[in-house]
């Protein structure tokens, strides 16, 4: 009987550490992660953070969109608004000026430069509307001095040259305005350069598209390789004297997507002193599983509005409805912030820790699992400190490169244009 008790007070004893260790892992693990996530809120509150690539003016022209509203319990679908970019502690935004592509047609383009003076006009109405927490950024210095007084810094980048057509005076016009990068094309050619998902008409960049690089050299603005096919992307290189950037890009080693950039791509932008900004949105990160009813949808959904730029506001904004609603009832199998350091891990690797940063595309298709709006901007933070990245290695990603580039631009356009000592 007493032996018995003894094997039973043995087992009280076995039991009751284990127990007890298992409670003291959990409770360590837990005391891990909030150290990481305290260091993260220290290296947020250090460096700046910019996000180059992002399509909220799209629901900045919606009726009734208050983008000083927290927009996350709404359903509208939104990944951007003020509250959330304080959230995920994001400093500094380039806003897109976001045109498809349309007519190449004197009417076409007169149409697709109305609507970005719109979006200009938006812009421009929304920060003044809400300057108490925000303001227009159109260099380096702005939003460094935005991010001490506690406000986003808003910049300007333009998404597809469309609205240029065959008017090289409008690029002056619109860095006026505040621009500081153009999209050469979106994802049909247009009359600067071919696509990197349409056919091939000019072979790279057009003789006018030669013209556009060389004028944005001189006059400060840089130039952007995303979208645009490879053979444009090479003469760009040749021709600019200047760091370029691709402001929402992926590696085409880790994610084999015509949007991406291969390897060598990486290594010559690295040489040519520019950046890849690192894209969240899922097809570009991770090939995605097969979804034949969200495919069929989609296809359908494009059959019915071809062109974006001939839709009336009303039938623009019941577009937007309808992609929201169909995005619900077929749900796309999101890639992870895993799979995007994946891809920042890569192209670290091939192009150097300097050439490297981070455009979400937010609005425009962007979204990860533990990235899905601008309020989980830290959690790429907090993979990189989990890979051993250093602060400085962070600050650099996180805006320091791209602000390099900037600033590097501006310097050689002044070169470009030295003062007349007449």
């Amino acid at each position: 009987m007493r032996i018995k008790n003894m094997r039973m007070y043995y087992c009280f004893i076995v039991v009751f550490f284990f127990f007890f260790l298992a409670g003291s892992y959990k409770v360590s693990g837990q005391a891990s992660e909030l150290e990481l996530d305290r260091k993260v809120d220290r290296i947020h509150k250090k460096i700046l953070t910019v996000d180059s690539h992002t399509d909220a003016p799209l629901n900045l022209m919606e009726k009734g969109f208050d983008i000083s509203k927290d927009h996350r319990s709404s359903g509208d679908n939104s990944k951007y608004d003020f509250p959330r970019m304080k959230s995920g502690s994001l400093d500094a935004a380039f806003f897109a000026v976001f045109l498809s592509q349309g007519p190449r047609t004197p009417a076409g383009n007169a149409l697709a430069k109305a609507r970005a003076d719109r979006l200009f006009d938006t812009i421009y109405a929304v920060v003044d509307r809400n300057r108490d927490v925000a303001g227009l950024a159109f260099s380096p210095e702005d939003a460094y001095r935005l991010k001490r007084k506690g406000k986003r810094a808003i910049f300007i980048g333009m998404e597809n040259g469309y609205p240029i057509g065959n008017d090289i005076s409008l690029i002056q016009s619109y860095y006026s305005k505040g621009a500081r990068y153009i999209t050469l094309c979106h994802t049909k050619n247009n009359d600067i350069c071919d696509s990197s998902t349409d056919t091939t008409e000019f072979t790279g960049l057009s003789e006018f598209g030669k013209n556009v690089v060389q004028y944005m050299n001189k006059i400060g603005m840089m130039v952007d390789v995303s979208h645009i096919s490879d053979k444009a992307f090479y003469d760009v290189l040749t021709i600019s004297k200047a760091p370029v950037i691709a402001s929402h890009s992926c590696a085409r080693a880790i994610c084999n997507n015509k949007r991406n950039m291969d390897d060598k791509m990486l290594v010559a932008l690295a040489k040519n002193g520019g950046v890849i900004q690192m894209c969240i949105l899922s097809d570009y990160v991770k090939t995605p599983d097969p979804n034949p009813a969200r495919d069929s949808a989609r296809a359908e959904f494009r059959k019915r509005y071809k062109s974006y730029e001939n839709l009336s506001e009303a039938e623009q904004q019941k577009m937007h409805l309808e992609w929201n609603e169909m995005d619900r009832k077929f749900p796309q199998k999101l890639a992870t912030v895993v799979d995007v350091v994946n891809h920042i891990d890569h192209m670290v690797k091939v192009a150097g820790i300097n050439h490297v940063g981070i455009g979400t595309d937010f609005d425009g298709g962007g979204a990860v699992n533990g990235c899905f709006d601008v309020s989980e901007m830290k959690n790429i933070t907090k993979e990189l400190v989990r890979r051993g990245y250093s602060t400085r290695d962070i600050k650099k990603i996180w805006g320091g490169n791209l602000m390099r580039v900037m600033r590097k631009v501006k310097k050689i356009s002044t070169k470009l244009n030295p003062p007349c000592n007449c």
